[in-house]
Order: C-alpha cells, then structure tokens, then sequence
C-alpha cells in the first residue's frame, strides 16, 4: 500500500507510532525512524508531544475523531531542515468501521519556503494558512482570486498557484491591468492582426495566445475598463476569443488567476464592475494576509532580503520592524532593509540606518515636512478614499519636487507613491 505512493508515505499507529516507510521517505529525507518505536511528532516537528498540544493542528487527532481523511499543510524536518509539506492522513478502518491505523502521505512543497531563501516565505500561521488555501485550489481548473493590499505578494502567490497546477510546466504570463489604455490593454490581451490600426504592420500574438497551456494572471483585475470587461468574460465563458482586427475567432487554453487591491463587491453595487464577471473570477477566493498580521514573519523575511549582502540585523532595529504596521507590506520592507543595506558600513544594520518614521534616530535623507495649513475641507464626513485622494494632491502642490522623501516621509515606497497620486490625479477622482 505504501509503495503504490510515489510520494513519501508512512503508517501509522493510533498512538503516534511509525510502524512502516515506503521507499519515497526514505529517499527524500535520506534516513528511516526506528519503527515501532519512533513517533510521528517527534520525527516532523522534534516535539515530545502530538502536534495539538503544541500550538498546532494535528491531522491524527482530528481523523480519530472524524474518522475521514483529513489534510492539511505543515512545517516538518527536512532534509534541508523545515521546510512546507501537504500532509494528508487515511484512516484504515476494521470490519466495525474503528480506526486500526493510519497511512499518511507527504508531498513536500517546494514553491514556499519555512526558512530563509527563495521568494516566497514565512512560517506564520497566517501564511500557512493562505498557503493551504493554494494548495487546495492549485490543481483544479477553476478561476482563482487573490484579495489584499498591494505589496503582499499577490504575484508570488499567483506563481505559486501555477507551478502546484496541472499546468506548470506551461507559461505563467503576468499582466499588469492598471495603467494601460483601453485599446492598448485590448491589443496587448488579445494581440492584433497585421494592418489592424496605424504601425501594425506585422500580426502580434496577444498575451492570452503566450498563456496558451499555462497560466494567465491579471493583475489589479479591478482597473480592467467596463467595456474590456464584457469581453474578458466572453472569453471565459466561450474559450474563444478574437484579435484586433481579425475576422477568425481562436480558442484560448490557459488557467486564470486574478488579483485585485480594491474592493470588488463595492465596486459591483457602484457599477464599476461586473457582476457576471466577478461571480465567474470568484469562485475560490484567497485573501492575502497583510504584514501587520504577520509579523511573526518580519525576521525571516528580513534575512532572506538579507541573504546576498553578508549584512545582519541589531536586535533593536528588528524590533523597530516588528513594531511598525507596514501599510505598504513587503515592498515597503525591501525598500526599508535595501535602503539600510547601502547606509551600512559594517556588518550590522543598527536602528540609525533605517527610516525616522520607525521611531530609530533621524534618517540621513531628510523627509520634507508635512503641510502645515488648515485642513481646507471644513469638517463634511468624505468616503476614505476620497479624503485619501484629497490629502494626496494637497501634499503634491506643497512638495512637487523630491518624490522619494516624500514617500519616505509619507510611509510607503516610491512605487506606490506614483500610484496613488496617478490616481488622486485623474480627472475623474477628483470628485
């Protein structure tokens, strides 16, 4: 029974104990427990006691209650020590439907990383919670979203979800949704034939044709204009689509992950949005944990931005950092701990070295000060994102010019400063 898995595979007792291994575990974590003897906590996570009395959830415990296969994602002892295994547990049941003993099989997963390294990392509960959620929904077919504040790795998620797919070793092709025109945004998801407007002078394969057998991500799934959107949605639902330009229909084979910062329920009362189109990308939702929420995660995160400058953390800036509500998430940290890396001589990065707004001494690149007028719009109750809007441009007419100090000094990286100012600047923002 072990050895029909090509995963690692191991039986178990009802106590905990491993009774048998097959080959596949004996291969991938280069040694075998002493049977009988040696007990499933102890050999995966170095416990001397089962995984629910430690905080954890215990797939064992929760069988012997269910008496159905239960699964769940871990941190178990690797090879190259704790690294995310998918483990499900099989109940074997006697003639009288009791449980006699268990056959758990582990798939590690090598697209998230428990330790210092690689792209996609934490160890929180938080994180090993949305990454369960993609394990679950990977290696189906069906539309994926990912829903969170910019800058929490929605794009990471999303490459994840495509390389635990059927799909893998297909193309993973991004799209950044937002800031392209609507008939740039046409011609770039469908592509165009040759001669279909002014300089097309070949046929262009849109990025729906490079997503062929792969994965097509649309990212800020939100700022996809309305008449672009029924169009999208022709595609879902026909697979078939037609270039610019082009009489001939083509059929289209890729696997959709979405993503979106914004509020899409809002946006679907306001009429900003599709209804039918956000019932068809919604069908397995992920949410997407803000820093604030993992901060348990700050000192893993920070050694592997780390990894490549031989450069390490004082215990006080860390502790600077995991004080800090991070409102731009992961990209405000890499812009932090880059910028701490250039301001360092030594080896250790102390709390001078990162920003002012952290609460450490005074940053060598002064922030311009804040406006100090009267807030010119009386004291009428505005939507959040209308105040946001208002205070943006504000800011921009009393500092025009140096835009990293002000991002600096505002608590976000450049990168969302320009976006949140392009759109408090649109015309149609201005309320």
């Amino acid at each position: 029974m072990l050895e029909s898995s090509e995963k690692p595979a191991v039986l178990l007792s009802k106590d905990y104990r491993i009774l048998a291994v097959n080959e596949a575990y004996r291969k991938h974590y280069e040694a075998s427990p002493e049977l009988g003897h040696d007990r499933c906590f102890a050999v995966s996570h170095g416990y001397d006691s089962p995984c629910d009395e430690n905080g954890e959830n215990c797939p064992l415990r929760n069988s012997l209650s269910s008496k159905r296969n239960e699964r769940l994602v871990h941190i178990h002892h690797g090879p190259d020590g704790a690294e995310y295994v998918d483990v499900e547990l099989r109940p074997l049941l006697d003639e009288g439907g009791e449980i006699e003993g268990f056959v758990e099989i582990i798939a590690p997963i090598p697209h998230a990383s428990a330790k210092a390294g690689g792209s996609f990392v934490g160890r929180s509960r938080a994180f090993a919670e949305m990454l369960e959620l993609i394990q679950r929904g990977a290696r189906s077919e069906v539309p994926m979203l990912l829903l969170g504040e910019s800058g929490t790795g929605k794009e990471l998620a999303a490459r994840a979800i495509h390389e635990a797919s059927l799909r893998s070793k297909g193309a993973f092709v991004p799209v950044e949704c937002s800031g392209l025109g609507e008939t740039l945004f046409e011609s770039e998801l469908f592509g165009h034939a040759r001669g279909s407007f002014t300089g097309a002078h070949n046929r262009k394969p849109g990025l729906v044709e490079a997503a062929t057998g792969g994965t097509l991500f649309l990212d800020e799934i939100g700022d996809i204009p309305l008449s672009l959107q029924v169009k999208l949605l022709r595609v879902l639902e026909s697979g078939m689509y037609r270039p610019v330009g082009d009489i001939e229909a083509r059929s289209a084979d890729f696997r959709l992950v979405c993503a979106t910062h914004r509020d899409l329920d809002q946006m679907v009362a306001a009429g900003s949005f599709r209804r039918d189109l956000y019932f068809r990308i919604n069908t397995f939702p992920i949410a997407m944990p803000p820093l604030r929420e993992r901060s348990e995660d700050i000192e893993l995160l920070c050694d592997t931005l780390l990894a490549n400058s031989a450069k390490r953390l004082s215990e006080e800036a860390l502790q600077l950092l995991q004080q800090h509500d991070f409102p731009g998430n992961i990209r405000e940290l890499r812009n932090i701990v880059e910028r701490a890396v250039l301001l360092t001589d030594g080896v250790q990065i102390e709390a001078k070295h990162l920003p002012a707004y952290l609460g450490g001494a005074r940053a060598s690149v002064p922030a311009p000060p804040l406006p100090t007028q009267a807030w010119p719009w009386g004291d009428a109750l505005l939507p959040l994102e209308e105040v946001e809007h208002r205070y943006l441009r504000w800011v921009y007419e009393a500092h025009p010019g140096d835009r990293k100090a002000l991002a600096e000094s505002l608590g976000v990286s450049e990168r969302t400063l320009y976006r949140k100012l392009r759109q408090a600047l649109e015309p149609d923002s201005h309320g």
